[in-house]
């Protein structure tokens, strides 16, 4: 049961320590307790777990454009961030994470505008037929994060420019929320989060201030979001690439293989179960290039799974490559 509920409004736009102050509420989280935290950042995009920058974003016209990028903890795809955007971090335990509750919370800050959001699969939030908001969830240890992102004055030719993947969709699916509902601003909106959170999880949410967290453990955390290791996966020079859409996401699997035996394999995806995948790439790197070796391999490394869900995620990972080996 929820008994205590906070809000902390970020003091700055910096993507690397906001994402940081994330991760160290995460990492802290009394129990009982649920946080709201509201967050902006100048210019950033960030990327899903298992997601490719290179892929993803224009990365070098981007930086040259004094972009920051970095990549996040939990799954899902691809988000780019101004002034203009509101990111909110619900972060509660993770015996208490719902997705239609947290989305409720939106759904009802989003209706005191007099606006009628609608759930558009299991993270996207649309009205009048134009999607506003993406989210990503995160849980680890016994925390849960359900983070999103509200376009309220986004500058939606810059997000066209720098993310390859978003000109054909622009047009038709996003909208900034102001253009609806010309009262809405970023200290608005964040006041009828608040008060819509607090609704949600029946308490009044007291309020945070920065100074009061670990300041040593943000400003590690935060160089480890600035980190290029952290934000730029090693390379490889596949000698296989496969890419498909499935009603979970999209994925790519490259490999390196050599005399018959996978030497390297990277899978890139916007899928939300972000701890799946690295696993799937653990069991397949040093396997025989053979469908019955890569299915064995699979199955030993995931024995122990029991969510039928991410057993099927990994059943049409490995039926993906199953079907181009065989078509080779």
């Amino acid at each position: 049961m929820i008994r205590r509920t906070a809000c902390l409004i970020a003091r700055d736009d910096d993507l690397y320590r906001n994402l940081a102050i994330e991760k160290h509420l995460m990492d802290t989280l009394p129990e009982d307790t649920a946080i709201l935290y509201l967050w902006q950042n100048r210019h950033a995009v960030v990327i899903g777990r298992n997601q490719d920058p290179w892929t993803e974003c224009a990365v070098g016209s981007f930086l040259s454009a004094g972009g920051q990028l970095s990549r996040r903890y939990s799954g899902g795809g691809t988000q780019y961030h101004d002034l203009g955007t509101l990111n909110y971090s619900m972060i509660l335990p993770k015996s208490k994470f719902d997705i239609s509750t947290q989305l409720s919370v939106v759904g009802m800050a989003v209706g005191a505008f007099g606006l009628q959001p609608h759930a558009g699969g299991r993270s996207s939030l649309s009205v009048e037929g134009c999607k506003f908001s993406d989210s990503a969830f995160l849980k680890s240890g016994s925390a849960a994060c359900h983070q999103g992102t509200l376009l309220l004055n986004t500058d939606l030719n810059a997000m066209q420019r720098f993310l390859p993947g978003t000109p054909g969709k622009l047009a038709s699916r996003v909208v900034n929320l102001s253009t609806l509902a010309p009262q809405i601003t970023a200290a608005s909106m964040q006041q009828a989060l608040y008060w819509a959170f607090g609704r949600a999880y029946g308490a009044q949410p007291a309020l945070l201030d920065e100074r009061m967290l670990n300041t040593p453990a943000i400003e590690t955390l935060t160089d480890r979001f600035a980190d290029g290791g952290w934000i730029y996966p090693a390379g490889i020079q596949p000698t296989l690439s496969v890419t498909e859409q499935f009603p979970w996401g999209n994925i790519t699997v490259r490999l390196r293989t050599d005399r018959g035996v996978i030497r390297e394999a990277r899978l890139f995806t916007d899928a939300m179960e972000a701890g799946l995948f690295p696993q799937i790439e653990q069991a397949i790197t040093g396997a025989p290039l053979l469908v019955s070796s890569i299915a064995a391999r699979i199955d030993q490394r995931l024995s122990m799974l029991r969510d039928p869900y991410l057993l099927q995620i990994a059943d049409d990972v490995q039926n993906l490559l199953s079907r181009h080996l065989r078509g080779r």
